[in-house]
């Protein structure tokens, strides 16, 4: 039996895939950083060993799957080539894994985790279906059927992958410390729609992917009547939303999801789509689809006496507009406080002035620094540059998370995608010590 070492094993997509190959019978280890990430957790439950980074982990035999984080030149990795062993990138093993499956890979601009999740959900009450979810979450049942993945666009990492399907939710402007501008977005997914082998599923709302060329049946789904699978007759409560989908304009099923916003509506259709061209029943779809629970850090709801705390990683603007309809959906008498961490200081430097506009349509601003990342410690720019295009926001300090408690029957939006967390951990400690004084 092989060992699968896995350098940088914390990393999200690391993370899920070391999931799959444990619960497929092999064996894994793993070494990172000691700092605590939640892609940890279902490693731990898995008894799956995490290391502290040290060349001395690399020990003749094993396979060497290397995050793509992690340079040639880290010590465990020159250590697996001075001892011969396989090194393999994390997006180069995924390409070749998935071969054993019929592939779905999920991507765009924004939506990818949530789809994914979702449509693993659903597929796996059809057939047995392996999962990696960008959450740090993965599955890999014996006897899949299905490999259902979330394939990044960053670097052309997705370019690796050849699946039968792809699911595209949309395509924006975003990774400015990679992508040079928006035609060199859409050139990278114009080269993965080339990739498909079986039919590709694209949301014909967006403008860009209205003009996206494949090698296969493209399929569209969307509000527009125009599109291949759409959604009308929408109704949204504060529980979720209902709509019927017509298929090329002839009524299939009406479908009723326990999720806010029209982008989870966008998510549902594109789902319901690949699920009708793969045969599913829309009886499984729909049942699957009202048992979904969401997936980690996306709208993740925590209620503490009369205050609602939503942990979300949105950190592009498309994401904060998305978060923000969603909590009005859910909660339209409260009052929407958005505290919001801007991750990278090329992206908030990029979209200073569309994220200026996506915040304004909270009722509360706050702003939390800047969080770099091991790409981009620093920049020219501070939080105050995004602070003073916001009427009334705030500059908030870890040590002041206190201030938020002057929002009472509130909503409180913690987003971003860096360590926003430490703010809201902050706040619950400090509401569940009022409890107790």
């Amino acid at each position: 039996m092989t060992l699968f070492h896995f350098t940088g094993i914390k990393g999200a997509g690391m993370s899920s895939l070391a999931q799959i190959l444990h619960d497929s019978a092999n064996e894994v280890q793993g070494s990172d950083v000691e700092k605590w990430f939640f892609t940890e957790e279902p490693l731990h439950e898995r008894k799956i060993p995490i290391l502290p980074f040290d060349e001395n982990n690399i020990k003749p035999g094993m396979t060497i799957i290397a995050g793509n984080a992690f340079p040639d030149s880290h010590p465990e990795l020159i250590k697996a080539r001075e001892l011969g062993l396989e090194v393999i990138r994390y997006h180069d093993f995924l390409g070749n894994y998935m071969g054993n499956f019929t592939s779905i890979a999920v991507t765009g601009s924004h939506g990818k985790t949530s789809t994914t999740g979702l449509l693993a959900h659903v597929l796996s009450g059809h057939s047995a279906t392996a999962y990696l979810i960008g959450d740090g979450t993965g599955s890999g049942p014996e006897n899949s059927e299905y490999f259902v993945f979330e394939a990044c666009e960053y670097k052309r990492h997705f370019l690796a992958y050849a699946p039968d399907y792809a699911i595209m939710t949309n395509i924006d402007f975003d990774h400015p410390d990679y992508f040079k501008d928006l035609s060199d977005v859409l050139n990278a997914f114009g080269e993965m729609a080339l990739r498909v082998k079986k039919a590709l599923i694209a949301c014909g709302d967006d403008i860009h992917l209205q003009k996206i060329q494949a090698n296969v049946p493209v399929v569209y789904y969307g509000f527009e009547e125009s599109n291949d699978f759409a959604a009308k007759n929408i109704k949204k409560t504060v529980t979720g939303s209902s709509f019927d989908v017509f298929v090329r304009n002839e009524f299939y099923h009406t479908f009723t999801i326990p999720l806010a916003g029209d982008h989870a509506i966008l998510n549902s259709l594109g789902i319901i789509a690949l699920c009708h061209y793969e045969g599913v029943e829309a009886s499984v779809i729909q049942k699957r689809l009202s048992t979904f629970h969401g997936v980690k850090r996306r709208f993740t709801v925590t209620e503490m006496d009369d205050r609602v705390i939503v942990d979300d990683y949105a950190h592009h603007p498309t994401e904060i507009r998305a978060t923000l309809q969603s909590a009005k959906q859910k909660y339209p008498d409260r009052e929407i406080v958005a505290i919001f961490q801007p991750h990278t200081f090329t992206r908030t430097a990029a979209l200073l002035e569309e994220f200026a506009s996506s915040l304004s349509a909270a009722d509360h601003v706050y702003l939390c620094d800047i969080f770099g990342s091991a790409r981009e410690k620093a920049g020219d720019l501070t939080v105050e540059d995004l602070v003073n295009k916001i009427p009334g926001a705030q500059h908030l300090l870890l040590e002041e998370s206190h201030m938020l408690n002057t929002h009472r029957n509130a909503v409180y939006l913690f987003m971003g995608a860096g360590d926003v967390q430490k703010y809201m951990n902050a706040f619950k400690a400090f509401l569940e010590k009022g409890k107790t004084a």
